[in-house]
């Protein structure tokens, strides 16, 4: 498989895995909100548990927007298309990993290879901001260079 598929398939499974990470989120807000509507009004001034629970809904419901975000920025990604610098959307082959630079999703398996789909604020990328296919520069400590760029 070529770089440009493999980088539209990652972006396909990195969509697939956000929108899975909405779905649970989702449910779990409902269950908390659910489960504060049964418990009904607190029974003395000294019961928290339905403030726990809307407190735990209004969690959830932050981090469902945070989740929704991220989805918008990974929709904006065109996978057709080649860059040949490092930045947002760029698929970085480096000699030892390959870095997705997208949203903060970690460590994807995907396709026989592990892949980090990192944002563009995380130490590694910024030390590879702008550079260039056969660029090297040092992170950390340790020379890296820049094999491909998707």
């Amino acid at each position: 498989m070529d770089n440009l598929a493999f980088k539209k398939k990652l972006l396909e499974q990195c969509i697939q895995l956000k929108l899975a990470n909405a779905e649970n989120i989702s449910a779990a807000m409902d269950e908390a909100q659910q489960s504060a509507n049964e418990y009904g009004s607190p029974k003395d001034r000294y019961d928290s548990f339905r403030a726990q629970m809307l407190a735990k809904h209004d969690m959830f419901a932050q981090q469902l927007q945070t989740v929704k975000s991220e989805l918008l920025l990974l929709q904006r990604i065109d996978g057709t298309r080649f860059v040949d610098i490092v930045g947002f959307g760029a698929l970085v082959f480096l000699d030892d990993q390959i870095v997705f630079v997208s949203v903060g999703l970690g460590k994807v398996e995907f396709e026989g290879s592990t892949c980090y789909a990192v944002s563009l604020n995380v130490p590694l990328c910024k030390a590879m901001n702008g550079l260039k296919k056969g660029d090297s520069f040092d992170f950390r400590g340790k020379k890296m260079e820049i094999l491909d760029i998707c």
